[in-house]
Parts: C-alpha cells; sequence; structure tokens
C-alpha cells in the first residue's frame, strides 16, 4: 500500500514536505510518457533536474534502455565502513584532513592532459591499483574498446582508486554510539563518463536511422499506393535526450556490457580509496580497524534487471539505490549535515528504492551566486573541510534538508545509524 506517495498517471512520488522545480515535473512527464515504462515511475524526495531524466527517479522499462536515463556518471554509489576505533582517538583533524588529501588523488583534471591530471596516478600508477586493474578489469575493457574504439577515454586506469570532483567526497564520521566510520563517494570516473556519452550519441544516431528508415517506407507507399496507403509513425521523442536502444538492437547489449564494467570499476573504485584511507588514520590512530561486519557499498546511478510486480523488467536508478528488505543502504546528507545508514523495506511501488541523499535545491551556478564563504564557513562549523569559494556549488544550503527528506521516505527505508562528518575532503 503506497501510503506517503501520490499517483499523478504514470508517476508515483515520496515527496511530502518536498519542493520540486517545474523543469523536473516536466522531465517526469517525458519519462513516463515513453511507450515502454512499465507500470510507472517512482519519484524518490531528493528529485530534481538532470539531463534526460530527472536524478533522484526509478525509471522501469520493457525491451529497452535510455542511456542518458543511467547518465554518465555510471555506477556512482557509497561506501561506508565502521571502525572498531572512537572519535575521541582523532586528533589534529586539519591534519588528518592534508594527509588523506595527500593521499587520494582528488579534484578536476588539468586542461584535460592525462600527464597533468592531478586528480589522477600522473606520478605513477600503485602497484595495489594496477593489480586490480589487471586483475578485475583489463580484460573485459579491452574487449569493449576492441568493438567500441570511439570509447575509450583518455584517463581509465589511472584514474582507478581516485575521487574525482564535484559532488564527490570522503568523509570521517561519528556515530551514535562514538564510532569512528569512513564514507566515500565516488564512481566510475573518465570512463565511466565517456561511456555514458559515447552511448548516449549512439542512441540518438539509432533513434535518427529509424525515422530516415520510416520516412523512406512511408515516400515508397505513397508512391505505389498514389497516396492512399497506410503510414508508419515515425518515433517522435519529447527530448533528443530520452533517446533509446531497444532489446533487438545488437548496441543495447554492447551498453549493458559497459555499464556493467563501469560498475564494476566504480565498485573497486571506492575499495581502493577505502584502502588508502583507512592506512591514513592507522598511521595516526594506535590499533584502530576496520569492522568486517559493517561494510556497505551501494550504486546509485545504474541500471539492473529485476522481477517486479511478476515481470522481469529493467529497472534504471539515477540518483536512487536499491532497497529491497533487509538491504543496507547509506544516504549521506551535505558535507555540513548528517549522513543516514538504513534498511531497507522493499516498498513494492518504489520498485524497491529510496533516495540517494539529500539532494540538489538549486544550480551549482545559483550556489556559486547567492552564498557567500562567510556563509559556507558558519554551516560548516565543526567540519574539518575546505572553506573557500571554490566549494560554494557544494555548501550546505545548496542541498535539501536530509531530514526533511528522510521523512518523505519514511515508507522505503528504516534508519539504523546516524553519522556526523568532523572531516570531509571534496573533489
Amino acid at each position: 500500500m503506497l501510503r506517503s506517495g501520490i499517483k499523478m498517471n504514470k508517476i508515483k512520488t515520496w515527496t511530502k514536505g518536498i519542493t520540486v522545480e517545474d523543469s523536473a515535473w516536466q522531465q517526469l512527464k517525458d519519462v513516463a510518457a515513453l511507450p515502454f515504462i512499465f507500470k510507472h515511475i517512482a519519484v524518490m524526495p531528493d528529485v530534481h533536474l538532470g539531463i534526460g531524466a530527472t536524478i533522484g527517479s526509478v525509471i522501469p522499462t520493457i525491451d529497452a534502455i535510455i542511456p542518458a536515463a543511467v547518465g554518465v556518471d555510471i555506477g556512482c554509489g557509497m561506501l561506508a565502513c565502521r571502525t572498531n576505533s572512537k572519535m575521541h582517538e582523532l586528533k589534529d583533524l586539519a591534519e588528518l584532513r592534508r594527509c588523506i588529501e595527500a593521499t587520494v588523488p582528488h579534484g578536476r583534471i588539468h586542461d584535460g592532459k592525462r600527464d597533468l591530471d592531478t586528480g589522477s596516478w600522473c606520478g605513477g600508477i600503485p602497484e595495489s591499483v594496477q593489480e586490480v586493474w589487471d586483475f578485475h578489469l583489463k580484460n573485459e575493457y579491452e574487449a569493449i574498446i576492441d568493438k567500441h574504439p570511439k570509447a575509450k577515454a583518455q584517463n581509465d586506469v589511472n584514474q582507478l582508486g581516485t575521487l574525482g570532483g564535484g559532488n564527490h567526497f570522503i568523509e570521517i564520521c561519528g556515530d551514535e554510539d562514538g564510532y569512528i566510520w569512513i564514507m566515500i563517494h565516488s564512481g566510475s570516473r573518465g570512463q565511466g563518463n565517456r561511456f555514458g556519452t559515447y552511448f548516449i550519441r549512439r542512441a540518438k544516431e539509432r533513434i535518427a536511422e529509424r525515422n530516415k528508415e520510416i520516412k523512406d517506407v512511408n515516400n515508397n507507399i505513397m508512391r505505389s499506393t498514389r497516396g492512399e496507403g497506410y503510414k508508419h509513425s515515425t518515433i517522435d521523442l519529447p527530448h533528443a535526450d530520452l533517446a533509446y536502444f531497444e532489446k533487438s538492437d545488437t548496441l543495447f547489449n554492447d551498453y549493458l556490457r559497459a555499464v556493467a564494467w563501469a560498475q564494476k570499476f566504480a565498485y573497486h573504485n571506492r575499495q581502493l580509496i577505502l584502502s588508502k584511507v583507512f592506512g591514513v588514520l592507522f598511521s595516526k590512530v594506535r590499533d584502530i580497524s576496520l569492522d568486517p561486519n559493517v561494510q556497505i557499498d551501494c550504486h546509485h546511478n545504474f541500471v539492473a534487471t529485476e522481477e517486479h510486480f511478476g515481470k522481469v523488467v529493467y529497472i534504471t536508478r539515477k540518483g536512487a539505490v536499491r532497497a529491497r528488505q533487509e538491504d543496507d543502504i547509506i544516504i549521506p546528507g551535505s558535507m555540513g549535515t548528517k549522513s543516514y545508514i538504513c534498511k531497507g523495506k522493499g516498498e513494492t511501488d518504489s520498485f524497491q528504492s529510496c533516495s540517494h541523499g539529500a539532494g540538489r535545491c538549486m544550480s551549482r551556478t545559483e550556489a556559486r551566486a547567492r552564498f557567500t564563504v562567510a556563509c559556507h564557513i558558519a554551516d560548516t562549523e565543526g567540519v574539518e573541510c575546505r572553506k573557500d569559494e571554490s566549494v560554494l556549488d557544494e555548501t550546505p544550503k545548496s542541498y535539501k534538508d536530509i531530514d526533511t527528506v528522510m521523512r518523505a521516505q519514511e515508507d522505503l527505508v528504516e534508519i539504523i545509524h546516524t553519522l556526523k562528518q568532523v572531516i570531509c575532503v571534496k573533489g
């Protein structure tokens, strides 16, 4: 039973108390109108405008996938791990942040040049990173690129184990019992982005090709029947970014293969970052260790084959997390608020999903124009983080209130732990 959701045609939402901008509503309506949508799309409380489809939406499809609905940060997600040590053992947070920043490459590239990219291993790839690449990623990657050479990015193995920019982060947090947690938000980096942009373009080309074929058929019909024959309809998309692959298209499986690889890259990327961050903590905190029973990893930009309402469908979660009953879930707030470790409730109408975070309430451009460094400093009081104009687009007030978001999805998740960060490293 849907308790906090409302139904609008083929849209169900969990947005009680949440403001949803008109442009995001229009995107939701455009996606819901596509002929291959199964049942309805589910809208999470962190919903906001995206490219092609809104961030914070769950899109079930039959025999078709929209690459732009998955997005370009394929496999982006969260990793959280509890340690056996408590917060009072942390000393000199500023030094600890500097050590993490020196250990994990982060930030944006330098003029797109691989050898100058300070957000990658431009000084040489560590042996531990190369081993993960060679053993888990290299062969499948080469097979994909061999078939689609234009899908190759400038950065691949040299960005494995690196944070990235924008809203990606590393945090050191404390829970309600005082235990130290490591929390990481990152994805498939440059290569995942390249896969996304490449297949979005190919999907647009496919739609254009099909429409040309249909027009040619119609012209032949008109000539042979002197204008009285049945004409086939062309594919009229609400927006070009909603171009899709049908299951009968060879590119459909090629795309799924690339997405699966990017998700695997993202998983190993977060694990390598965790290893590096824990190494820093180990050098600072005596006898610290990771709790092997409390380590959570969850994607929030991905596509999966799942069964819902008795039918096997493709589920695209763009800024949403799978929340089956008893699934472990991480829902982060902004860099100055709280984050939550949750259990899924398996709500059927949400396609067993929940939000991936607080969600932006304004664009990066608007945030930079609206907020000052002084405001950012006040809103990140007690958090050791960058406090300069370069992070104003990530300042806490550019995000929705996390507690309002959590109240809106009480049907979807149960809160198990509340985390408060003391260190935040932003990309």
